[in-house]
């Protein structure tokens, strides 16, 4: 009897260690099957045309086409606008954030993060307003339409600012005070502080932020769909060629073409990080500024007119959505919310998205975190699968959402697949979001991982204690702001974004942000201001209870945070 109970115990702990291999086993076959598998249907429908026969000539085809030259260039060509705009004006607020001495410093920041609450066709739309045929700055554009690259720019500008102002605000937050003492002991003037200690310092954060707003600014669907009138991109040839005319062969080219250049720009960018070495030692002394009016005043006065710009687009497409008739009757109602998006037939769409992001985030955030867990606190994490899920967490950052969305099209719809009853349902757009942004959240639930002392774990095994009792009692609690954070991030996300679903819902799954694009093309702009407006109070909401969350938590159940020595 006695060995009998031996032997059950015995295979119960052998069970109890192959299982975190068996669970990441199943990690990595879920993203091999919405990631790799899509990716994969991808390439093949590009060298593979509709008689079944391999080779390049779709490839020929497509660039036979008139008008795809010209496409690319222009692709290309906002892509390197929008970064020579929006990196520099990000650096001087986030300079201004850090190094300066402004007053409301946590009223700027959220200012500068403000249009990540809404889809980027909020700018887009808010833009049409200000300067379009009937906006009172048309004056502005000296002649010029806002419909074509300058719309483009302009609203790309607006939508990627945020991004890079992340990054930067990283980059300029740590610096040694002892370098600015040593050059002001030299006599050295701020002009050369600048150059050769501030700038070398956040190279990489320049380096970094200006490979991410290149690649947002060339896989960017919605922008150029709304207000880019007649100019040729990429990313609204693949809407051209999938949706309007049903050629997914040719769509699956363009999405490649467009791949390429953003998986450019992330290899360089991890090319950097790997060359970059710490900014603090040991000995470092944090920097703090200290009060300058010379520097802080035109910094303030800086960060004052780009607050104002922000909320004159935000504000803009929140007045469009209760003005009657722009700008002709400026008579404030609701309409546009009780009957607009009622005869439009689409506020079943702002259902949509609440259901779609609130599964998002309740499916997506467990997944992404227990993977990492996995991943950093179990043996099986250093393995071959845990070599390729780190591999395939790292590859959503490189691929639009446009790209992953034809993937789908072509994997999931297929006759031949047994998986084809998900197309068109929620259940896929869950997915294709959780995938979409499954590396920023695989990367933050590593950060919060490792920085667990190991000892849990080891302490825990002495005791014979199941990791999967540390992971609860433990490693969560600690880790429930990044839990939360990776939550949020994904619900906002799952609420505003656009290329990513715009291939694969239905119409009883239309989400809200696509419903924009398709208020827009009906010509009614009250409401699809309206409907963004709803995007923006939604995701603010969402962000508040965070903020009210992550206090009380802190405050009753991680107080031990705020304790000093």
């Amino acid at each position: 009897m006695r060995a009998a109970t031996l032997t059950g115990d015995s295979l119960i702990d052998r069970f109890a260690g192959k299982l975190p291999t068996l669970l990441l086993w199943l990690a990595a076959a879920l993203l091999a099957l919405f990631l790799l598998l899509p990716l994969g249907a991808l390439l093949i429908g590009s060298v593979r045309d509709n008689a079944g026969q391999w080779g390049l000539a779709r490839f020929i085809e497509f660039a036979d086409t008139p008008g795809i030259g010209t496409a690319i260039a222009n692709t290309l060509h906002i892509g390197l606008a929008v970064t020579a705009i929006t990196v520099p004006l990000a650096f001087l607020y986030a300079y201004a954030l850090q190094r300066a001495c402004l007053p409301g410093r946590a009223v700027w920041r959220t200012l500068g993060l403000a249009p990540l609450l809404g889809p980027s066709l909020v700018g887009a739309l808010a833009f049409i307003q200000w300067f379009g045929n009937q906006g009172p700055l048309k004056s502005w554009l000296l002649g010029h339409s806002v419909y074509g690259p300058i719309g483009i720019v302009l609203a790309t500008v607006f939508a990627a600012f945020p991004h890079a102002f992340m990054i930067l605000t990283v980059a300029l937050g740590t610096a040694d005070a002892r370098l600015y003492e040593a050059a002001d002991s030299m006599g050295a003037s701020r002009w050369r502080k600048f150059v050769t200690i501030t700038l070398p310092s956040a190279k990489y954060g320049l380096i970094s932020a200006a490979m991410v707003v290149f690649a947002y600014a060339i896989s960017d669907f919605g922008i150029p769909k709304v207000i880019g009138g007649n100019y040729q991109v990429l990313a609204v040839e693949i809407y051209i060629q999938a949706v309007g005319l049903q050629n997914f062969g040719r769509g699956a080219v363009v999405a490649l073409v467009l791949l390429l250049p953003v998986l450019l720009a992330f290899i360089v960018d991890w090319q950097l990080q790997r060359r970059q070495q710490a900014g603090l030692s040991a000995r470092s002394v944090p920097y703090t500024p200290r009060p300058d009016r010379r520097r802080d005043w035109p910094l303030f006065v800086f960060c004052l007119a780009m607050g104002l710009a922000m909320l004159a687009v935000l504000g803009m497409a929140a007045y469009t959505s209760l003005v009657r008739f722009w700008p002709y009757n400026l008579e404030m109602s609701f309409d546009h919310y009780v009957f607009g998006l009622g005869e439009a037939g689409v506020l079943e769409a702002y259902t949509n998205s609440l259901k779609m992001a609130l599964l998002t985030a309740l499916c997506g955030t467990p997944l992404i975190f227990f993977a990492a867990w996995l991943l950093d606190k179990t043996p099986a994490g250093s393995g071959p699968v845990g070599a390729g899920i780190r591999a395939l967490a790292a590859l959503p950052m490189g691929v639009p959402g446009l790209v992953l969305g034809i993937g789908y099209i072509l994997f999931f719809n297929h006759p031949d697949n047994p998986l084809n009853g998900l197309y068109h349902t929620l259940t896929i757009m869950v997915a294709a979001n959780v995938v979409h942004y499954y590396t920023a959240c695989h990367l933050t639930a590593l950060t919060a991982l490792k920085s667990l002392d190991r000892e849990f774990e080891a302490v825990s095994a002495s005791l014979k204690v199941s990791p999967f009792v540390t992971l609860w009692r433990v490693t969560l609690p600690v880790c429930l702001p990044a839990v939360l954070e990776i939550a949020r991030y994904l619900f906002i996300n799952a609420m505003t974004t656009v290329s990513a679903l715009v291939f694969i819902y239905s119409p009883q799954t239309l989400p809200a942000s696509v419903s924009i694009l398709n208020l827009d093309e009906a010509g009614e702009l009250g409401a699809a201001a309206a409907m963004a407006t709803l995007i923006v109070l939604t995701t603010a909401g969402a962000s508040l209870a965070y903020s009210l969350i992550t206090h009380l938590l802190f405050k009753r159940r991680q107080a031990w945070r705020g304790l000093r020595c």
